[in-house]
């Protein structure tokens, strides 16, 4: 049986204070015995042969080193590792100040404040944060957040506020806009009916000074037939002029101031009368029972020419008046003419 290794001598021996308060006494030391057996230290064939740990050695064997290196450098700021070997010099901080602030911290019993709100930091603060005396990180945020949702909130109502004024100022125009069309009809229409009341008027001055100078042929009438009724009285199938129908003898006279250019026998018009107008429309008075001009005498409005008879083709006493302007062959309404110029059979 193998017997235990004698210790190898050391170059320095604990105090028995130690700093950081450990403490050993002569005897002590954090060493501990290995006593190898038989069994311990035979091959096992197969499989790698791992080294029986003790429970906790490695642990204390290495707090045992570094306290003793600790306690080394304290006692005389030099280690040797092993004899034969140079000694290496090791170098630590002054612990004094670490020591102090330790006291500090625990000294007369009191404990760090909990739940403290001075901030551990002041990442995320800006220039304008520390100028504003803002210190907190979160509270700057918190502030930058606010600012900018409550910067979106206005531009969002500033929007809104201009598309309300925009679709006011839209309705306004529009109404505006309506307005003076609205008025503008309204002055047209008012133009327009005053053009026509000033030219009724002048038209109602016209006919009136042409009444003055026009004048019916006869009085004491009654009108029959008119212009274009149909019937196989008349040779062209209807009549051709307007009959004043009125007892044999009724004066007729001169409707507007013309030269006589036909007076006699006209067949189936009886006597007739031809005045010419100055414009040369022609004037017929057919059916007389007697004559009072010649063809060429001059005549003027109301002047007598002549009487109502019943000569010709007729049924009975009476007056045709015809019209044919430009001296036409073909006549046109006598009514129409007369109303044309302020008379009104």
């Amino acid at each position: 049986m193998a017997s235990n290794r004698p210790a190898q001598p050391t170059s320095f021996a604990p105090n028995d204070t130690q700093p950081f308060g450990f403490a050993y006494g002569k005897d002590e030391g954090p060493w501990e015995e290995w006593n190898p057996t038989e069994d311990s230290v035979r091959p096992v064939r197969g499989r790698h042969r791992v080294g029986k740990q003790r429970g906790g050695g490695l642990a204390r064997s290495s707090t045992v080193l570094g306290v003793g290196v600790i306690a080394a450098v304290g006692a005389g700021g030099m280690a040797t590792a092993a004899p034969g070997k140079a000694p290496v010099s090791i170098s630590l901080p002054d612990l004094s100040s670490v020591t102090h602030s330790a006291k500090a911290l625990i000294s007369d019993g009191a404990e760090a404040p909990k739940g403290s709100t001075t901030p551990l930091t002041g990442a995320g603060l800006t220039t304008a944060d520390t100028a504003q005396g803002t210190r907190d990180a979160g509270e700057a945020l918190r502030a930058r957040i606010m600012q900018q949702a409550e910067s979106q909130q206005n531009q969002a109502d500033s929007a809104t506020q201009e598309a309300a004024e925009t679709a006011a100022a839209k309705q306004a125009t529009a109404l505006a806009t309506k307005q003076q069309d609205d008025a503008k009809a309204k002055a047209d229409a008012a133009k327009k009916k005053a053009e026509e009341e000033a030219k009724a008027k002048a038209e109602a001055e016209r006919l009136a000074k042409l009444a003055k100078s026009y004048s019916l042929p006869t009085s004491s009438y009654t009108l029959t037939s008119r212009f274009g009724e149909a019937g196989a009285l008349w040779s062209s199938g209807y009549h051709t002029g307007l009959d004043f129908a009125a007892p044999t003898g009724t004066l007729i006279k001169a409707i507007h101031s013309a030269t006589v250019t036909e007076a006699g026998w006209a067949g189936s018009y009886g006597y007739r009368t031809i005045l010419t107008l100055d414009d040369g429309t022609e004037l017929w008075f057919c059916h007389q029972s007697s004559i009072s001009v010649s063809v060429g005498q001059k005549v003027a409005t109301g002047d007598v020419i002549g009487r109502v008879g019943a000569t010709g083709n007729v049924t009975g006493p009476h007056l045709h008046l015809e019209v044919h302007p430009g001296g036409a062959a073909t006549g046109i309404d006598p009514m129409a003419w007369l109303q044309g110029k302020g008379l009104n059979p």
